[in-house]
């Protein structure tokens, strides 16, 4: 074989390698568009309220119980440095089938309501399912496109948003929202497209060129066109009044071909490799190609062996923020727990509002609350997508700190609690945006700063600690602040249970959570200004290689 031969195989199996990193993505969109079944908890929490008999404290307790598995995500934390991306899926599509299902089993009334704890059990077995899929998903694309963790965190956290809506209205057009259903839907939807998943989704070697870098922001770009045309898609479905059933039908068909409209990328991606690959054999391009991490960073083997002198004698030296960081290292830098506790603020109140929002809708006199659930989830999306390339286009065009958006959420969110607990008219369908876009925006921002101050090498496990927050703030300020307040407010009703109808409800809910917001945007104001020192180096690092690379 001659060297242009070499070359242009070369060439050609490189083609193949980053188009089947592009159809990975594709599926990663859809285990995110099917993993956000843990907001969905309104949807069916009226039904299992009524078959049970209980009080709001008890049904909040049972939505704690969903975000309890959540906590349990530090072992798929610990088991994404040890086992592979499919093994993880499997895990947690196998889950979601069996906390899911008996769900289904006890609503659809096939069987009998399971005693109280039992239904804690699955609850929460059903809560752990999805973060094995998010971290399998969120760790292999981070580590595939690392030079744009923006953008790829904004995308595959808003597919996250929009999937409470995608079920939701997928679930109105085919089966008129019917509680067992929609439990049979999150039991066997999130399952198959796992399965599909495992074929595809591997970690591949990231861009290594300013050029490739250019390509994947045009890539990215077309995967935002779709979510945001299946986004407003949604939301003219949910402000079509009394659609038909032909209406419907035609919704969902459309949907289901917009999601799988991003296969176009990945075959894009492959013929036009193929094409230059037969139209030149640059084997220099090839071997030249060089991977470097967007900071300058040591990893934690080569730091081990990494010394200074201290009075004489050799010490290791400890990472600096913006540098790989194990676990141990990260626990003990006041940063990590500035992030910690600030996102405590933001997505412990956005979730009591999420799994509330069925009872909220009621106590205002709203009989049918659907539309507030796909709102909060469309926003979300919006929030997270946004947020997630613009905080990319700041850090590289200026060095400024991811945590500025986060602090411009939390402070949005208390003006939107501030409006809910007026209870002025049309309030709710305001404060359901307000929170939603806020939530996605705390979500997408969070997930590329954490790689960003503690590196890749032990993100997956970093990231579920973090997200120990969703049934830390789930218990804090659904299961004890809304559940209590309500029930104190609330008055039984015959054969046990009870109800609340009024704007008192949950003011005083909405007011305690408005300030734990500003405490939030306080905290989030002090880490970008303690990591400001970490995106100035990322920015001159870019511009750096840019110019390097204009030089040449």
């Amino acid at each position: 074989m001659g060297l242009t031969d070499y070359a242009t195989t070369l060439t050609t199996s490189a083609a193949a390698l980053s188009s089947y990193k592009w159809l990975g993505l594709v599926t990663a969109v859809w285990v995110q568009a099917i993993s956000g079944n843990n907001y969905t908890f309104a949807n069916y929490s009226h039904a299992l309220k009524s078959l049970m008999n209980l009080t709001q404290l008890q049904l909040n307790n049972l939505s704690v119980a969903k975000d309890v598995g959540k906590a349990f995500g530090l072992l798929a934390g610990l088991a994404s440095d040890r086992f592979s991306t499919p093994v993880l899926l499997l895990i947690g599509s196998i889950e979601g089938l069996i906390g899911y299902g008996v769900q289904w089993l006890v609503v659809s009334g096939r069987i009998s309501p399971l005693p109280y704890w039992q239904m804690c059990v699955f609850l929460c077995l059903g809560g752990n399912s999805t973060t094995w899929m998010n971290t399998s998903v969120l760790v292999t694309c981070i580590r595939n496109f690392r030079r744009n963790r923006g953008p790829v965190s904004g995308i595959l956290k808003g597919f996250v948003g929009l999937s409470t809506a995608i079920f939701t209205d997928l679930c109105s057009a085919f089966f008129s929202d019917d509680p067992a259903t929609f439990l049979l839907m999150l039991a066997l939807v999130p399952f198959f497209v796992c399965l599909a998943a495992v074929f595809f989704l591997r970690e591949i070697p990231p861009a290594t060129t300013m050029a490739e870098e250019k390509e994947e922001g045009k890539y990215f770009s077309a995967f935002n066109v779709v979510a945001v045309v299946v986004a407003f898609l949604l939301l003219a479905y949910d402000f079509t009044p009394n659609p038909t059933r032909g209406l419907s039908l035609g919704f969902g068909i459309t949907l289901l071909v917009l999601l799988a409209s991003p296969l176009a990328v990945p075959v894009h991606k492959l013929v036009n490799g193929l094409r230059i690959a037969a139209a030149e054999a640059d084997i220099e391009r090839v071997q030249g190609a060089t991977d470097e991490p967007l900071l300058q960073e040591s990893t934690a083997e080569e730091k081990a062996v990494e010394v200074v002198e201290e009075d004489g004698e050799e010490v290791t030296r400890k990472p600096v923020i913006g540098e790989e960081h194990t676990i141990g290292e990260a626990l003990r830098t006041a940063d990590f727990w500035i992030l910690f506790v600030s996102f405590l603020c933001g997505v412990g109140t956005g979730l009591a509002v999420m799994n509330n929002t069925g009872q909220i809708g009621l106590a205002l006199g709203y009989v049918d609350v659907s539309i507030f659930v796909s709102l909060t989830s469309i926003f979300g999306f919006f929030g997270r997508i946004l947020s997630g390339s613009v905080s990319e286009y700041f850090v590289k065009k200026s060095g400024t700190p991811r945590p500025l958006w986060n602090a411009a959420s939390q402070i949005l969110m208390a003006v939107g609690y501030i409006l809910l607990a007026a209870a002025l008219p049309g309030s709710l369908y305001v404060g359901s945006i307000v929170v939603g876009i806020c939530y996605g925006v705390r979500l997408a921002v969070s997930v590329p700063t954490a790689s960003e101050l503690f590196g890749l090498k032990y993100y997956g496990l970093i990231y579920n600690i973090l997200i120990l927050n969703l049934p830390l703030g789930s218990f804090l300020f659904s299961g004890l602040l809304a559940g209590l307040l309500y029930d104190a407010e609330a008055t039984p009703t015959p054969g046990g249970g009870n109800t609340c109808v009024g704007a008192h409800c949950y003011r005083m809910v909405f007011i305690v959570m408005a300030i734990a917001c500003i405490v939030g945007f306080a905290l989030d104001v002090l880490l970008a200004v303690r990591t400001k020192p970490v995106y100035a180096k990322i920015y001159a690092s870019r511009k750096s290689k840019k110019s390097g690379g204009n030089s040449q």
